[in-house]
């Protein structure tokens, strides 16, 4: 590799980290961050107190840290910023989402006999877009036509290709000039308001099938899920959710016997294709109705076979750690003024971006924040959801973690054992930076063996 000014900067950085007295305690705060890319410095302190004594018990300052900060993990989701703790975020929805299928984390094993699908929600056609399309294990061409008709820009919307899975032509546009990049951009920006209105009209059917008012089924019923956002190659988003018909208290409780996995698979088809949002009219266009693709997929989830929980909770904790950088844009906000020509994206994707944009500027559009989110395409919602009561929480899973290091540090001697019912806790902490200067990522992304002992890490 050819020595340049910037990677030269970063060499000598290194090499001042690696000749540092406190090099091992640095490589120390690399392996308690779990190897985070960007992480958060902290600088301050903790202090224990005996209450009745008024006597310091103990006190961890990052005054004697390297750089006087203690590095902590950035706790992002998303695995194009930090892989390291996006993988942890994904672990966690793991077990979130299995522990609604299967039980643990609180949820009796009990669940496993509610009624329960994996449902995929799609976006619509905005154009016909290349495609990788499989039949008993053959790949088939992608649109084939005899007689395709040549579009007005003098495109035949015809494709024999059979596209390989690494194909850059995938979730192309046949005709970028013909696609309707209006629609899908408006369609990612309400697809949340669509979950919604599909949330509500599954629990008005399931009470309409049940005989009963909306009030009444609460008495009954309760529908819980949790979904997650995927972006497709065309760049938009279609939706992966689990759904379960629970009693009154929750996976506690079974539902009534006149639930069943049919009615809820009716329930489900019916909310789909009933529900809509408008976008109103702007600079003299009508407004515009959107909808759910035709493409439902509800499918019941099993102990064995192709979808199990297991698969499932697998599929939904992948996509919970991505984003539309997924299909080729970009993970961060477009600065005001940027150049779009100049970002290192699909063509297809800068399209999206600059139509989010365009359309951003008109005041009747202005509820969907479409400038804030042109990064995103459009959409605007949050990644992975669930209701109240479909399992623990994330924050439960990570308390139980903490909780559990906790006491591995007490037990190795890293920390006082303290009786926290007579001990006052003292902290003072602020923000000082976050990630690694060139130098320290480089030193960062040594193995571990080659940072020469553990350092002896100070008590925290």
């Amino acid at each position: 590799m050819p020595v340049t000014s910037a990677n030269a900067h970063a060499i000598r950085g290194a090499i001042a980290r690696l000749n540092d007295p406190n090099c091992s305690r640095f490589a120390s705060q690399i392996r308690h961050t779990g190897g985070c890319r960007q992480p958060i410095h902290l600088r301050g302190k903790v202090e224990h107190w005996d209450k009745a004594t008024g006597t310091l018990l103990h006190r961890y300052s990052t005054r004697l840290e390297p750089d006087g900060v203690l590095r902590v993990p950035c706790k992002t989701r998303r695995a194009s910023r930090c892989p390291a703790c996006a993988e942890t975020y994904r672990a966690d929805t793991y077990h979130l989402i299995r522990a609604g299928l299967v039980g643990g984390k609180g949820v009796p094993a009990s669940v496993t006999a509610h009624p329960c699908l994996f449902v995929t929600l799609t976006a619509p056609s905005f154009g016909p877009v290349h495609t990788r399309r499989q039949h008993n294990g053959s790949v088939l061409p992608c649109h084939p036509r005899r007689d395709a008709e040549t579009c007005p820009h003098g495109r035949v919307q015809s494709c024999t290709a059979r596209h390989g899975t690494d194909d850059d032509r995938l979730g192309e546009p046949l005709c970028p000039d013909c696609y309707d990049y209006t629609g899908a951009v408006l369609f990612n920006a309400v697809a949340p308001l669509l979950w919604k209105r599909f949330t509500d009209a599954l629990r008005r059917h399931l009470a309409k099938l049940g005989g009963l008012t909306l009030r009444d089924m609460r008495d009954q019923l309760v529908v819980s899920f949790a979904k997650v956002a995927e972006y497709q190659r065309r760049g938009i988003v279609h939706l992966h959710a689990v759904i379960r018909l629970d009693g009154p208290a929750g996976p506690i409780s079974p539902p009534p016997a006149w639930v069943t996995l049919d009615l809820l698979t009716q329930a489900v088809e019916h909310a789909a294709s009933v529900v809509t949002a408008k976008v109103p009219s702007y600079d003299g266009h009508p407004e515009r109705v959107l909808r759910w693709g035709t493409q439902l997929d509800a499918r019941p989830i099993t102990l064995d076979g192709e979808l199990t929980d297991q698969a499932v909770a697998g599929y939904v904790a992948k996509y919970a750690t991505k984003a539309a950088e997924s299909v080729g844009t970009i993970d961060r906000r477009i600065v005001p003024g940027e150049d779009l020509a100049a970002l290192p994206v699909r063509d297809h994707a800068r399209r999206l971006i600059a139509e989010s944009l365009r359309l951003g500027a008109f005041e009747e559009l202005a509820e969907f924040r479409l400038i804030h989110w042109a990064h995103m395409l459009g959409f605007r919602g949050h990644f992975s959801t669930r209701s109240r009561r479909y399992s623990t929480t994330l924050r439960e899973i990570r308390a139980e973690r903490e909780r559990f290091v906790h006491t591995e540090e007490i037990a190795h001697g890293r920390l006082p054992l303290l009786d926290e019912d007579t001990v006052l806790v003292i902290s003072e902490w602020e923000y000082a930076g976050k990630g690694y200067s060139s130098g320290d990522a480089l030193v960062a992304a040594l193995d571990g063996a080659q940072l020469h002992g553990s350092g002896g890490p100070h008590d925290l």
